[in-house]
């Protein structure tokens, strides 16, 4: 046998083996790495700023890091004022000749830390490189040596190159909650994630989807169906509610204990504690489809195939073809 030929028969005894079932027990790691994704403006960076603050209210040491180009994760957190991103500050940085700081891009407030990875300016760069670099630059900052209960990774679902899937297929992460609505784009979203997730597993990887938080929950109930059609549990529902939509919008945190709303938060807190993560069933477009009503959706269309005459406006004649066919010798 050859090199080459024992190379590929190495490779193809590797293919074979099926991966390691996904870990249904107790996550024992001391840091608990959650990445969180979502449609952009389904209200994850509202759920995670607010889940973030209860956390640390609790006793628990818990790092928010937004990996949404838009870097809203933090405007929310500190009262609508932006925190200089890790991309910017790491630019101007090298310009002068220095060296990022955690001083430079790291803030807290009560007791939560937290930082923007950022992205390029419209235009002028892929916004999945900066997540790598981002990530880059927190390995030198010291990222594996710090002490915390859970770091918080708030991601764009909507992106679907490889630099916003980084958590889920480098096993960055034990894993992931998605965050979606009772509307059919953020679910597609949530269940393009469930599929990522489902891919990686297939390839070896090892996270798993813990859950959904429903936002905006009209009472339509098509959110917490799309969670039991793949297999994930609704961590919380939080409501559609004039006085939660007022808060959000003017960057007021609403998850803290003794609150209004604060007990939505302390079981979102202790449910995503807990639970293990899973591996999805991630649905086919006519199984999302069917959540809905077809009045909705449009589900009721048929494709009705096009014709060349369709094409042309009129009527199509078949012409010989030109082409010179030899006779096989």
């Amino acid at each position: 046998m050859t090199m080459l030929e024992s190379q590929d028969a190495a490779l193809r005894e590797e293919a074979a083996q099926e991966p390691d079932p996904v870990h249904t027990g107790e996550v024992t790691k001391e840091t608990q790495i959650i990445a969180i994704y979502g449609k952009g403006g389904s209200g994850k960076s509202f759920a995670l700023a607010n889940l973030s603050y209860m956390m640390a209210q609790q006793g628990k040491r818990v790092l928010l890091i937004g990996c949404d180009p838009k870097s809203d994760t933090t405007s929310l957190l500190f009262g609508g004022k932006a925190t200089p991103s890790i991309i910017e500050t790491s630019s101007k940085k090298k310009l002068a000749g220095e060296e990022v700081r955690i001083e430079d891009v790291c803030f807290q407030r009560d007791g939560v830390f937290a930082m923007e990875l950022g992205g390029p300016e419209v235009g002028r760069g892929c916004g999945g490189r900066g997540i790598i670099h981002g990530f880059e630059t927190l390995e030198k900052l010291g990222f594996h040596d710090w002490g915390f209960d859970y770091v918080l990774l708030d991601f764009l679902g909507d992106v679907v190159c490889g630099g916003f899937g980084l958590p889920i297929a480098r096993d960055m992460c034990q894993k992931v909650i998605v965050v979606g609505s009772n509307d059919l784009q953020s679910l597609y979203v949530a269940n393009n994630v469930c599929q990522a997730v489902e891919y990686f597993r297939k390839m070896g990887g090892n996270v798993g989807v813990a859950g959904m938080i429903v936002n905006k929950d009209d009472g339509t109930g098509e959110a917490h169906a799309f969670a039991e059609a793949v297999g994930i549990p609704v961590l919380t529902a939080i409501p559609a509610h004039e006085d939660i939509r007022r808060k959000s919008a003017n960057y007021q945190i609403i998850g803290f204990p003794g609150g209004e709303w604060g007990s939505l938060f302390e079981d979102l807190a202790e449910n995503v504690a807990v639970a293990p993560p899973v591996r999805p069933k991630p649905l086919d477009q006519d199984g999302l489809l069917g959540l809905f009503s077809a009045d909705e959706t449009g589900g009721n269309v048929e494709l009705v195939p096009a014709t060349q005459a369709d094409m042309r406006g009129g009527v199509f004649e078949t012409r010989e073809s030109l082409e010179v066919i030899y006779d096989e010798v």
